[in-house]
């Protein structure tokens, strides 16, 4: 508590007096309530650290209870005939009936390189769903081999016990891929998804192809990478097109390659349809009678006239009908006309050869 003021000297006159009363008055309860609230802070700062001591003894009590009933758990998963369902759960979301809901194949060995990396492909995504330890996954992968692929391992597992390897699920990933996967292969694979073009093939079977053995590069690759890669093994008309929408996303890129190939199929089908079509027939109702001449050859000679030559006797005969009897000859040469002066350097009627005026031409 501060110290008290002394009093204020008393002037003579009375009122001074009584407010310097006044004021000490105003003072003593200002400090008595000065007093009051330090007391009421004081006892709200132990009401609360007692709370929080109070936080902290449940906050240890309920770890220690969480450790036991751990260790109570721990104790009794190993226990035959242990009725704790929460124990009991993992045993059976490990187990090999609930394995073999997922209907996994069989594998006997008799497969191509690629169709053995797919099966363990397929295992392993299994297992990553359901948290299989490895333990697990190698029981359940044994049980699924038969055949040649069952001799294998079980000399194989004879061999690494000899060796005394340890026998994991890694350690039969790393052989399984040495017997039906080799590096040999996958590499093969990887040269020909580098090398892979569209060809004949069409965008759906190119994007399928690519898809299978994209698998197999060992390079660290991106998106825009793919989509590089897939547009330059296109061709050359499709190539054109894409790379000038500049497309980095891999299903849109497909997808404009496919409605693409579709139009320009289209167009050709068209053009096709417009450029090939068959000359137009006429109506049935004309004379199909042939000419009765034949168009005579015509050759130019050393002064540029032409010489009129009868077409049959230029060596190349036509169908040729006579005006007067209708046979298969000129008119010039009917039997009918016999006796009437013809001549044969002109083909003319009325006179002879020797009366031809075209020698002298």
């Amino acid at each position: 508590m501060a110290p008290r003021l002394p009093p204020p000297p008393q002037p003579n006159e009375p009122d001074t007096s009584n407010n310097a009363r006044l004021l000490e008055t105003v003072i003593d309860i200002l400090q008595q309530q000065n007093t009051t609230l330090m007391e009421q802070n004081t006892s709200l700062m132990r009401q609360n650290q007692e709370a929080m001591q109070g936080l902290e003894a449940s906050r240890t009590n309920a770890e220690t209870t969480q450790r036991q009933l751990l260790e109570i758990l721990d104790a009794t998963r190993g226990v035959p005939g242990a009725s704790s369902s929460n124990a009991a759960q993992p045993a059976a979301e490990w187990s090999l009936e609930s394995f073999l809901q997922h209907h996994p194949a069989k594998f006997s060995g008799k497969c191509l390189p690629d169709e053995a990396d797919q099966w363990l492909r397929d295992m392993e995504r299994i297992f990553n769903a359901k948290r299989c330890p490895d333990e697990n996954r190698l029981a359940f992968t044994e049980y699924l081999l038969t055949g040649e692929a069952s001799h294998w391992w079980a000399s194989m597992r004879a061999i690494l016990t000899d060796a005394q390897n340890p026998i994991t699920w890694e350690v039969f990933r790393s052989k399984f891929y040495e017997e039906y996967f080799p590096d040999s292969v996958r590499f093969a694979k990887e040269v020909e998804f580098l090398q892979l073009v569209q060809g004949g093939m069409s965008v759906s079977e190119y994007t399928n192809k690519f898809k299978h053995l994209v698998r197999f590069n060992t390079m660290a690759t991106s998106e825009e990478w793919q989509c590089r890669k897939f547009e330059n093994g296109l061709r050359s008309d499709l190539n054109v097109l894409i790379s000038s929408l500049c497309i980095r996303m891999f299903p849109a890129m497909v997808e404009s390659a496919k409605v693409l190939e579709k139009n320009m199929a289209e167009a050709e089908r068209h053009k096709k349809q417009q450029t090939v079509r068959g000359p137009i027939v006429s109506r049935g109702n004309v004379n199909q009678r042939g000419s009765p001449y034949g168009r005579p050859n015509q050759s130019t000679n050393s002064s540029g006239s032409q010489a009129l030559v009868p077409a049959g006797q230029s060596g190349q005969q036509g169908n040729v009908t006579c005006f007067k009897c209708g046979g298969p000859h000129y008119r010039s040469f009917c039997p009918q006309l016999v006796g009437r002066k013809h001549c044969n350097r002109c083909g003319r009627n009325g006179h002879l050869e020797n009366e031809c005026n075209m020698g002298g031409r």
